[in-house]
């Protein structure tokens, strides 16, 4: 429809133009027509002054002649005076009739022979004057009676005539040319205002033809619309509906997979405290196996929900600025122990590396994980490369790669020389639970935990690879570019430290509260404990001498920041460790610990609680 529309505009168009071009025709033509009558005119009048110019010429000649009779009949010199003017005159006259003859055979013939008649006449008036003064009257009388003089002049004449009827000639020549043109002048306007006046009438036909067919194109164009938002209002719930079983799906692989893993672990926890019970009701105590079995079953399940912390971007993380450059090479060592004697590392650090804002404990994470998939990839043999660098990552790039914002970052490089990935697999790399290694071999959350830790930091990551090439896992962190914090110097040894201090500890939860107090005691403190926040304040009003309060962050009522703030109110210098196993909350935000806040993820190990204790009560 709008090509056609298109098609018909062009051809709506020619007449217009030929209607232009008509008009610019008559106009050109009547511009041509009027320099031709200027040209005729100014013709004209060079022709009337060409005359004036040979009538001149023969009144000379006349004044002349007349001055001659006069002479000879008086004898009176002063009837000379005209003759000499006139004689003095003719070269001047000539000389002008000269320069305004054009250059036409038969003019130029006509004034030759007016100068010879001329001449001839100049030599009869001279010669008569001449005879008279020598006083030969009667001869010089006689000469003038002979007639030849008025021949002369009669040449003369005849010879002007016929210049005159020349130029009469030419300039009616022009006026009949210049009525010819006129003529068909006004019989080409006529027709050409016949021809615009039709031009007209079919261009307002076309144009009422024109605007019913765009009326009815937008009538078109408007269906086409509706048509349009009705589909894509189709395509928008067909896709919601597919993203719905998407994110269904992945909810049903991530749930599954929790629950395999954690049914695994709990089988292991299960079986172990089962056959210890009987153990011990036997009057058996061999059972540290069993116990061992249980705590790296539970061990094993607290990193699994670590990891799925980290993929869901709420892992706490302390930042540091980091020097990825120092960090690296801090890491060849457990690198090494890690990958094996069969994989060859080679680091290519950049020079003048920026500094990044990350947790580097998370940071070592995400490279140790990236460096054991590249060893599998290898089967435990080839080269892996870690490179650093500086990147700018431009507008171009965020545009087409989702949460990227564009700016500068510190990238971070792992490159193995293994089989490589097919585009498939890489659109999957990142889920959780996903995993292309045998069964036993891997869980599937190593690259999504480098992913919601790298997420969580505001920075990115892409996989280059190809089937038979290898694979490059790079990280970018984005660029720090405040001051460098200062590293706090590390304190003196405290295993020889003397356990004095009282710990009030406050948990909701009975069974997680008993179990803690019970380690607490079994590393040696004065252990006081409450069920909320209110029953630890009049707690803590009623024992002095409390050094620390250990508690829990999500609790009903009152919640473990606001019953610190409260506690450090009414005890100023009480030591606080924050406890949870939930990271959004009043201590966290946006993943990150707030500043000079101690924290204790659960679950926790003995060692790991006794070791935060020390470290707290031990700064000053």
């Amino acid at each position: 429809m709008i090509a056609r529309l298109r098609r018909a505009t062009r051809l709506q168009s020619l007449p217009l133009v030929a209607g232009f071009a008509v008009l610019a025709l008559i106009v050109g033509t009547r511009a041509v027509l009027v320099e031709s009558q200027r040209a005729n005119r100014a013709a004209a009048r060079e022709t009337i002054e060409y005359q004036e110019q040979l009538s001149g010429l023969l009144s000379l000649a006349q004044d002349a002649e007349s001055g001659q009779r006069g002479y000879l009949l008086t004898g009176e010199k002063s009837y000379l005076e005209p003759y000499r003017k006139a004689v003095e005159a003719m070269p001047g006259q000539l000389a002008r009739i000269d320069a305004m003859t054009a250059e036409d055979d038969q003019l130029v013939q006509q004034v030759s022979h007016i100068k010879d008649a001329l001449s001839q006449k100049q030599a009869e008036l001279s010669q008569t004057i001449a005879l008279y003064d020598r006083g030969d009257a009667a001869k010089a009388l006689q000469l003038v009676r002979s007639g030849q003089g008025k021949a002369v002049m009669d040449e003369i004449r005849a010879s002007m005539d016929t210049i005159r009827r020349i130029g009469a000639a030419a300039v009616a020549a022009r006026d009949a040319h210049t009525d010819r043109v006129e003529a068909w002048l006004r019989i080409g306007s006529l027709a050409a205002l016949l021809a615009i006046f039709l031009l007209a009438a079919y261009t307002i036909r076309q144009s009422r033809r024109r605007f019913r067919e765009v009326a009815t194109a937008q009538e078109e164009l408007m269906r086409k619309n509706i048509e349009l938002g009705n589909e894509i209002q189709t395509r928008e719930k067909a896709e919601s509906q597919i993203r719905q079983m998407q994110k269904m799906e992945a909810v049903g692989q991530l749930t599954g997979g929790i629950a395999h893993d954690f049914n695994n672990m709990l089988a292991v926890i299960l079986s172990a405290m089962n056959l210890a019970q009987r153990k011990l009701k036997r009057g058996e105590h061999d059972i540290e196996k069993l116990v061992e079995a249980a705590t790296d079953a539970t061990n094993r399940a607290a990193n699994l929900t670590s990891r799925l912390l980290a993929f869901s971007r709420l892992q706490p993380l302390a930042p540091q600025v980091v020097d990825a450059n120092r960090l690296l090479t801090g890491m060849s060592d457990l690198l090494r122990r890690a990958l094996g004697e069969g994989i060859r590392i080679e680091t290519v650090l950049a020079g003048g590396l920026w500094k990044t804002h990350a947790d580097p404990s998370q940071i070592e994470n995400a490279i140790l994980n990236l460096a054991v998939n590249a060893r599998d990839a290898m089967d435990n043999d080839g080269k892996l490369t870690i490179e650093t660098a500086n990147s700018h990552l431009d507008e171009a790039y965020a545009s087409t790669h989702a949460e990227v914002a564009p700016g500068q970052y510190v990238m971070i490089a792992v490159t193995d020389a293994g089989a490589g990935m097919s585009p498939e697999v890489i659109s999957k790399a990142f889920e959780p639970f996903y995993t292309t290694k045998p069964v036993n071999k891997g869980t599937g959350l190593g690259l999504s935990q480098v992913f919601g830790f790298v997420k969580q930091s505001g920075g990115h990551v892409k996989i280059y690879s190809e089937i038979g090439e290898g694979t490059t896992v790079k990280i970018y962190l984005p660029r720090f570019f405040g001051p460098e914090e200062p590293v706090a110097p590390a304190g003196p040894g405290k295993s020889a430290v003397r356990v004095t201090e009282t710990i009030l500890v406050v948990e909701d939860d009975a069974r997680v509260r008993a179990a803690t107090t019970g380690v607490m005691r079994e590393l040696g403190y004065t252990v006081i404990q409450a069920g909320s926040g209110e029953e630890a304040l009049q707690k803590l009003a009623a024992t002095p001498g409390i050094a620390l309060l250990f508690t829990d962050i999500v609790m009903p009522a009152m919640n473990g920041r606001k019953l610190a703030e409260e506690a450090v109110a009414r005890q100023p210098g009480l030591k606080v460790v924050f406890t949870t196993g939930f990271t959004r909350n009043a201590v966290v935000h946006n993943g990150v610990l707030d500043h000079d806040v101690h924290f204790l993820a659960k679950p926790f190990t003995m060692e790991q609680l006794e070791a935060k204790l020390r470290d707290v009560l031990d700064t000053n």
